[in-house]
């Protein structure tokens, strides 16, 4: 077991009697797990990762553990992680996150030399059982979700940590100035900063960040999303002569301007043909009731059918295989913008000559879509105007601009990868 140092950083009251109460947390963990199992909320065989105990062996060498905690944060290290093995082929990563669906997507997008857990509760007994197996050599936590124990564990052990793609919004503020002086403990504690922009880096010295930079967003910068070979040669297959466009991690108002747009264009042309990929596979079976109202013909993945001639939509009810989607689709619209929802990750479709069109929220990306319109690489489309846009004859050349973008960014990781890599403990 190694040895845990003393650890010399301030603790002020908050974070102190967050502290204090963290064994309740592993007291109540099997409990809370139990009830997260019995509604489908956690994976049954991994379930004891939550717990701390590790399901896979420490490599051999040095080991850089980095942790997200949505789908999009997750799939965004990738770029990093390939910045810093340009530096040190020798270096082993570990990915950690929270959510099932993460650790889905993630399984079947991992870089080379890289192993995924999930990130136990934040109990002392669980992370001492973590930070024993795993020892890590660098801990990096990227955009905004800091868990008191696991940072202050890992401080006390003396491994450097790095908060990378950190953004914070104006609402997101608000609530964490309530916290301030427990935010202060816990940044004080990271050797590296890095914000997306300057808003989130003002928000982070408001709340008692030291020395941080801005570098921009890590999702640029991400390697293309995989897709199973087999798969793609037979969607290709199934849909040559179609025009296909895919609706992305949908809500209840993309779907419905998607429904809308495709009635209008598949009536016209059946070439037609809609990929339909809720955010939430779980409410798929709302979804296909949806398109049977609205008299559209659909073949489900789910139940691995691939479209007919007849079919309208294909219903993507599946979870991973976005890569695949994006592959072959001519435009593609990122969910979250026709509702109150503030968008979704709009890089992920530039890779693959997807034209990026969105709806009129988007903002949780606005700085990523400022750029992109910047760039002319991304359409804004209002209400009832989808079907119109998407039959525009300038959309290749907007995806063009797009993927042009993705490939610079990649090489923009090279600096904030090689500071990094200092810090990693020898």
């Amino acid at each position: 077991m190694i040895k845990t140092m003393a650890d010399p950083a301030p603790k002020r009251l908050a974070l102190r009697a967050y502290l204090a109460a963290s064994p309740l947390i592993g007291a109540l963990g099997p409990l809370i797990l139990r009830r997260r199992l019995a509604r489908g909320k956690e994976d049954p065989e991994r379930v004891a990762e939550k717990r701390g105990y590790a399901s896979a062996s420490r490599p051999e060498g040095r080991l850089i553990w980095l942790h997200a905690v949505g789908l999009g944060e997750v799939l965004a290290l990738r770029g990093l992680i390939a910045a810093l093995s340009r530096i040190d082929p020798a270096l082993r990563f570990l990915i950690t996150s929270s959510a099932r669906s993460s650790a889905q997507v993630i399984g079947a997008n991992l870089p080379p030399r890289t192993q995924h857990q999930y990130l136990p509760l934040d109990a002392p007994s669980y992370l001492s059982r973590f930070l024993d197996h795993w020892r890590p050599d660098l801990s990096v936590w990227a955009e905004q979700e800091l868990w008191p124990g696991a940072v202050v564990a890992a401080h006390a052990r003396g491994i450097p940590l790095a908060l990378v793609n950190a953004r914070m919004t104006d609402a997101g503020f608000a609530r964490r100035t309530r916290a301030r002086g427990l935010y202060a403990d816990l940044l004080a504690r990271f050797a590296l900063i890095a914000a997306q922009d300057s808003r989130s880096a003002d928000h982070l010295r408001a709340l008692g960040a030291p020395q941080l930079r801005v570098t921009g967003s890590l999702k640029s910068a991400a390697p293309p999303l995989a897709a199973d070979p087999a798969a793609l040669a037979q969607a290709q297959a199934a849909l040559q002569g179609r025009r296909v466009w895919v609706a992305g991690s949908t809500h209840p108002g993309d779907e419905a301007q998607a429904m809308a747009a495709q009635t209008a264009l598949w009536q016209a042309d059946p070439r037609w043909l809609l990929i339909l990929a809720p955010r939430d596979a779980g409410r798929a079976g709302a979804v296909a009731a949806q398109l049977t109202d609205a008299q559209l013909p659909f073949a489900r993945r789910s139940l691995g059918r691939v479209p007919s001639t007849g079919d309208a939509v294909w219903l993507a009810d599946t979870y991973g295989e976005m890569g695949l989607w994006y592959r072959l689709a001519e435009a593609a619209l990122i969910g979250g913008g026709f509702d109150a929802t503030g968008g979704h990750n709009p890089w992920e479709a530039a890779h693959f000559s997807a034209a990026i069109l969105h709806g009129p929220d988007i903002s949780n990306f606005a700085n990523d879509y400022k750029f992109l319109h910047d760039e002319g690489a991304a359409v804004s489309v209002p209400f009832g105007k989808l079907a119109e846009v998407l039959q525009d004859p300038d959309l290749p050349d907007i995806a063009l601009r797009a993927s042009q973008i993705v490939q610079r960014a990649a090489n923009g990781l090279d600096p904030l990868a090689a500071d990094l890599a200092v810090l990693v403990r020898r």
